[in-house]
């Protein structure tokens, strides 16, 4: 798609020739696309999802106001400006990628090499690692990327980008192949001793990687300017496809926030609004004052937080006093409200409640099933982007095995199972393998027992047992030769 195939040398002398079609330039193509990505409510809605999984919500930003003397709000420094965040969309956040991909995932075909030889790639604790923060980056953005490359010891390897980093360039409407994409992100450099941040561009298409700095709405070139996807030593290779995998939450690519953001804010506010209640303890009641002895209202309530006591006086206007006109506060109405915000954040992120009463003292299976329902119908669609999504990175892998000499894989049929981490009644799922023998292959009662987590190897340590029970009960039971005295009589008449 672009042109940046060129020597350094010569798109530096680009720069400066005259534009005399008058058409967009790639560069120029580049930085509108930048600029437009980041006035986007994408990007926002992005940003504002890994906001608020690390807990800086709108709330860290609330004042206390009142209505002023000329009727417009003032801004009031000297009551209590509790800012409460009770992070519940980090909790959902955190409960769906650990339902989804908290498991080892289980990788089967009827080409034992293949499983074998994808192994090292996926089937690791750093690659489970991995997965996981890319999917909570699906979570919070609405989509995650993958990036595989090779490491300075020539291995494949995977790298997670950052998804407000990311500008895509899809070929098509459903955003299943691209043309190219954007790498946006900021690097700390040092000019002397001053330290500078710079934006930093990466442009990924069919011919490498092309680098670049932003500054002043241009581009500039940073050398080496353009480098393969693959070095295989002085022999520069590229893929066939752009190699970003991308991880959506949905179709849309919609992050989890917009589901629940009013909510989370409505949580955060209610919590806030009843801590400051709680710390106005001379302001839970009102102060009626007759003949106050003092000069004004600012006094008269630092003696009383003070001392605990203020002073009337008595002339012939009358006798001084004060009164009282007592606020109460009524916590059970923001316990209610506490508890209506967190119930509706479950059920609109399509989560679940872990103290939920249904795990009370009758938690059968159908109550635990009825419990898991909506994030089971949630982590459906995502597993159907996720198996998309693999599907392209095993494409990736098997390039790599087959270049490498490792045999050639590219249409080798294969099952990729996600092991989901829900709470289950270990007893009924036992009695249900149990009851199964027979009806079903080993291999299947194996992969659904609660306590098996590498159906292979657990099928291996059966056989390996099996043969070495044969070894050594094998020959009990088995008929003996007789001796030659027991031989049975002749029934033959002599």
């Amino acid at each position: 798609m672009f042109q940046f195939d060129q020597t350094y040398e010569d798109y530096l002398l680009s720069l400066g020739r005259e534009n005399t079609d008058q058409r967009m330039t790639d560069a120029q193509f580049v930085v509108q696309e930048i600029h437009r990505f980041w006035r986007s409510k994408r990007c926002r809605d992005m940003m504002d999802g890994d906001l608020y999984y690390h807990g800086r919500h709108a709330i860290l930003h609330k004042q206390r106001t009142a209505i002023g003397e000329n009727g417009e709000l003032i801004t009031l420094d000297n009551l209590p400006n509790s800012r409460i965040v009770d992070n519940q969309f980090r909790k959902l956040v955190d409960q769906k990628a650990n339902y989804l991909v908290g498991q080892p995932f289980v990788i089967r075909s009827e080409d034992q090499a293949f499983v074998d030889a994808l192994r090292p790639y996926l089937l690791t604790k750093k690659f489970a690692r991995l997965i996981k923060a890319v999917t909570r980056d699906a979570l919070c953005c609405g989509i995650g990327w993958l990036f595989p490359y090779y490491d300075e010891n020539g291995a494949l390897a995977f790298r997670r980008l950052r998804p407000y980093e990311v500008i895509p360039l899809w070929a098509d409407e459903e955003h299943t192949r691209l043309d190219a994409a954007i790498r946006v992100y900021d690097m700390t450099e040092y000019v002397g001793l001053t330290e500078k941040i710079v934006h930093r561009v990466e442009v990924y298409d069919d011919t490498g990687i092309h680098y670049f700095t932003l500054s002043g709405g241009s581009l500039t070139p940073v050398e080496p300017f353009s480098a393969p996807y693959i070095m295989a030593g002085e022999q520069p290779y590229n893929w066939e496809r752009i190699p970003l995998i991308a991880f959506k939450y949905n179709a849309d690519e919609t992050p989890l926030l917009t589901r629940c953001r009013s909510m989370q804010d409505g949580l955060n506010a209610i919590e806030s609004q009843w801590q400051d209640q709680m710390q106005e303890d001379p302001r839970n009641t009102i102060m009626v004052l007759v003949n106050y002895d003092g000069e004004n209202l600012g006094e008269f309530r630092r003696n009383l937080a003070t001392y605990g006591a203020v002073k009337v006086r008595s002339d012939s206007s009358g006798g001084g006093d004060v009164r009282t006109l007592q606020i109460e506060v009524n916590a059970e109405n923001y316990q209610a409200l506490v508890a209506q915000f967190k119930k509706a954040i479950i059920e609109n992120c399509m989560g679940y409640d872990a103290k939920d009463d249904r795990l009370g003292g009758n938690a059968n299976e159908m109550n635990i099933k009825s419990m898991y329902s909506d994030i089971e119908l949630d982590a459906n669609g995502m597993e159907t982007e996720y198996q998309a999504a693999f599907e392209e990175l095993i494409w990736f892998i098997t390039c790599h095995i087959s270049n490498t000499g490792g045999g050639d894989f590219e249409n080798e049929p294969y099952e990729l199972i996600f092991n989901r981490d829900i709470l289950i009644s270990e007893s009924s799922a036992i009695a249900d393998c149990r009851n199964s023998m027979g009806v079903i292959s080993n291999e299947t009662i194996v992969a659904n027992h609660p306590w098996v987590d590498d159906v292979q190897g657990e099928l291996d340590r059966l056989a390996a047992e099996k043969e070495a029970n044969l070894d050594l009960y094998g020959s009990f039971g088995q008929n003996v030769p007789p001796d030659d005295d027991d031989e049975p009589p002749d029934d033959k008449n002599e």
